[in-house]
């Protein structure tokens, strides 16, 4: 189906399914000579992958990469980097009970509608698994961006109604909520422990900040630096809403407010989130996501079944109760495919970017 690739020169194409043999991804644009193993991509894998904490899904997948083509003797070779991660986990039958409704809140309806077939095991396509595919390519991306000096961190700023109050990067990693607040983060915990167990889940606010990235970069007016993150972040299945730097708060401000002003040494505020008319400022770049509810809960819900008969439906198997910490990872991923992209665009017209 169309709508699997994203990117130009730095262009991606995931596969799979969620209890299918396995998910992965095709990579195109790597330039040759980047040093590059199994073990560098096993690293991001490994916070993505389920079954890490009491907060996620208990499946249990080792999401072992395999390098299938684009690397010789530890180095790219410039043609297509093939990744593959194999299912392991995989337990089709538990959605028989389900085959013939509609989860509430899932792709199940549309996919239908779209397509006339769907794939009732786990969401198919639909499935955060198929995001597996998208860390292992923004891994590589990473290490490019790493290159050129930048680096992208996301993390849980706000979930189960409970915000951070501090921001302590060296914290993100040390909890299970991936929140940069400890404090915040045990009462995140607390609370989606206790709704899990009346079989409900909950949603949050992931907050990203970019480091390293020059002023420049960006490609106006449909292919903003912005604007391309947007659809990167939105292209994810649970994101319903992004704003970069003061984001929705702009709607209460003026102008003299909002506008970050400068000085002989630069700017003096980032209200505009490193991002002006669609390229780079040079400051850090900002943006934040809302992250719904995971939808499938065992909490007992209205829908209606293929032939338009109304039923009643509780969606049993292993999800994640908030789909915040592992979504994280997913984040950083692609918003380092596009800035991997943005770069490889805007060095091939010749530029170089300002510092």
């Amino acid at each position: 189906m169309s709508g699997s690739s994203f990117g130009t020169l730095f262009r991606i194409s995931t596969f799979g399914e969620s209890h299918g043999p396995g998910v992965g991804v095709i990579v195109d644009g790597v330039p040759p000579g980047l040093p590059l193993s199994e073990e560098d991509i096993q690293l991001e894998m490994n916070r993505r992958k389920p079954g890490q904490s009491e907060v996620t899904t208990p499946r249990q997948e080792s999401d072992r990469v395999h390098i299938l083509s684009g690397v010789f003797e530890g180095l790219t070779t410039g043609t297509p980097l093939g990744i593959v991660l194999y299912n392991q986990d995989m337990r089709p039958s538990a959605y028989d009970d389900i085959r013939e409704l509609f989860r509430p809140g899932h792709a199940d309806f549309t996919y239908l509608a779209k397509y006339g077939i769907r794939d009732h095991r786990g969401s198919g396509r639909a499935s955060g698994r198929e995001t597996a595919g998208r860390v292992a390519a923004g891994a590589v991306a990473k290490k490019l961006l790493a290159q050129r000096g930048v680096s992208v961190t996301a993390y849980t700023l706000r979930a189960a109604g409970i915000s951070c109050e501090s921001f302590d990067p060296a914290v993100i990693e040390k909890n299970p909520m991936r929140a940069c607040d400890p404090v915040a983060a045990e009462k995140m915990v607390a609370r989606v422990k206790e709704l899990s167990e009346i079989g409900d889940s909950v949603g949050g606010i992931i907050e990203c900040r970019i480091q390293g990235v020059p002023a420049g970069l960006g490609e106006p007016v449909f292919d903003k630096l912005d604007a391309e993150l947007a659809h990167a972040i939105l292209s994810l299945g649970a994101v319903k809403g992004i704003e970069f730097g003061s984001g929705f708060a702009c709607a209460d401000m003026r102008g003299s407010e909002h506008n970050d002003w400068m000085d002989s040494e630069g700017f003096l505020s980032n209200n505009a989130g490193g991002v002006l008319g669609g390229i780079s400022t040079g400051q850090e770049i900002v943006f934040r996501a809302a992250v719904k509810p995971t939808s499938s809960i065992t909490v007992k819900q209205k829908t209606r079944n293929i032939r338009g008969e109304e039923r009643e439906i509780v969606t049993e198997g292993r999800h994640d109760p908030c789909i915040c910490p592992r979504i994280v990872p997913v984040m950083e991923a692609m918003a380092a495919i596009v800035l991997a992209d943005q770069f490889m665009r805007q060095e091939a017209r010749g530029r170089k970017n300002q510092a």
